[in-house]
Order: structure tokens, then sequence, then C-alpha cells
């Protein structure tokens, strides 16, 4: 089963960025790797700090080999995706 809608070659995807409380849609080919999109959605939400200090994570997991494609990752059409900090920070 390919992820992407059959006859675009896009994968419709949501990005939640916890850092700023924004979900952002995103239509990707599936063969973009999971760091990419992970950077994408950062810049997008105008996150300005290191990409590696933040996991995307998909129905709970974190998905550890930013490398592999979303399709290869097994992100679905309009999956929710979420980037949070790789590491919770104090509150102050």
């Amino acid at each position: 089963m390919t992820a992407a809608i059959a006859g675009t070659g896009l994968l419709p995807v949501r990005v939640h960025v916890s850092e700023v409380w924004d979900e952002l849609p995103f239509e990707v080919p599936a063969t973009t790797s999971v760091a990419e999109l992970k950077r994408m959605a950062l810049a997008a939400a105008r996150v300005r700090r290191d990409p590696d200090g933040y996991v995307l994570k998909f129905r709970g997991f974190q998905l550890l080999d930013e490398a592999r494609s979303l399709a290869d990752a097994g992100i679905v059409p309009n999956a929710a995706l979420i980037v949070v900090a790789r590491r919770r920070r104090p509150i102050r």
C-alpha cells in the first residue's frame, strides 16, 4: 500500500508543533524523510532552535530513524504528528 494519495504522489499530513501550539498542514512526497518534515514544521512555526533538540512522534511513538522516508515509517494520509522537545524543560 502506498502512503501517498493516488494520482497526486503527495502525502497530506498535519504536524502539531508543541513549542508554539500550532498545527500545520503539509502535502509532501511520501519519500520525504522524517528529519526533513520535522525541520519543515519547525521552520514554518518559526522555531529558531536546533531541530536536533526535537523529536517527531506518530501515534504517541517517537520516530527513531529520522533518515527513513515517511512511507517507510508507516505514515498514512492525513496522519497527525507532533514535534516536541527532546528533553522536557522546567517550568519557571
